[in-house]
């Protein structure tokens, strides 16, 4: 039994998909966004840095048991033609009007779930819930990483059209994993953002734009490394389990020359960005009059009917539930 759990384990790091990043990266992401707010929030997040950074990874482990979490991770580009983005109105109605939403669910939609919960933020702001402030904070640095990975830009994304199965787990969760502790991520002071929408929609083309080197310069690699050195096995807890050899993997790390670091770094700037302008769109509220608020589970939960159902009335974006 402890093997199959190894197994499992093993399989939902290297071949998932929706797990962006892994969960070490997603969190660094949010606990790093915090130190780019300015003095009137920083104090707050600060206060919840432990909050925000731990339930960074909550949408990955929503998507097993929620109706549509899995589709608002990614989107397969590659569906779309030689030219996606002038393919795809970038507003949901309109995408709406010309795929279908089942057709949009089905290839991903990850540049409107983030625009999606910036919208719920703003809202948790206006009203001073200090309970989907914190939910939609951290959900809003999840779905922002994802759409920083190029693997969740394309239907090949674990490599599994080009004979390159692993390369997801490889790129998002073997590359942090070694070099994080390396990473600086101080992405400098956070922007207000006049259309969080278009800003999204950019990162995903750079995250489009960078595909071709994340796949051949693995391809590259692969025929000059041996099989027993491009894997290895590492303990991890009480069973050995198969992984890519370190030497292979800052190898092709360093072929992409900091691609990951940067990736990261862009996420942070991005996420502590769309923060701000969420706060600024709710009339900057006094956050340090909310720091002795500890939410319980029970709170968490609460007001998130109210709050989907102002979004249904007020915005026109996805409503799958996350």
């Amino acid at each position: 039994m402890r093997l199959l759990f190894s197994l499992i384990a093993f399989l939902c790091l290297n071949f998932s998909r929706a797990e962006a990043w892994g969960f070490l990266a997603h969190q660094r992401i949010n606990r790093m966004a915090v130190f780019c707010l300015p003095p009137e929030m920083f104090g707050f997040y600060k206060y919840h840095i432990d909050y925000v950074t731990a339930h960074a990874v909550d949408p990955d482990k929503r998507r097993y048991a929620v109706e549509g979490e899995a589709a608002c991770h990614f989107m397969d580009l590659d569906r779309y033609g030689l030219q996606p983005f002038d393919s795809i109105p970038t507003r949901w109605k309109d995408a709406v009007s010309k795929f279908s939403e089942d057709s949009l669910m089905a290839h991903g939609i990850v540049p409107w779930s983030v625009q999606r919960t910036y919208f719920r933020l703003v809202n948790a702001f206006e009203k001073k819930d200090v309970a989907g402030i914190l939910r939609y904070s951290s959900d809003l640095g999840h779905y922002v990483g994802d759409a920083h990975v190029p693997l969740h830009t394309t239907s090949n994304y674990n490599g599994q059209k080009t004979n390159q199965h692993g390369i997801h787990g490889l790129w998002e969760s073997r590359i942090p994993e070694l070099s994080m502790e390396s990473y600086v991520l101080l992405a400098g002071r956070c922007t207000f953002v006049d259309e969080p929408l278009t800003l999204v929609w950019n990162a995903l083309k750079e995250s489009y734009t960078a595909l071709d080197s994340v796949l051949l310069f693995e391809k590259e690699l692969t025929s000059r490394f041996p099989e027993d050195q491009k894997f290895n096995y590492e303990l991890r807890g009480a069973n050995a389990v198969r992984v890519y050899g370190a030497a292979f993997t800052l190898e092709y790390e360093s072929m992409m020359d900091g691609m990951v670091e940067r990736r990261m770094e862009a996420s942070v700037q991005m996420t502590s960005s769309l923060w701000y302008t969420a706060w600024v769109m709710a009339g900057q509220p006094d956050l340090m009059a909310l720091l002795d608020w500890h939410p319980s589970q029970e709170e968490l939960e609460s007001g998130k009917k109210e709050q989907d159902e102002w979004l249904k009335r007020v915005l026109n974006v996805p409503e799958h539930d996350h």
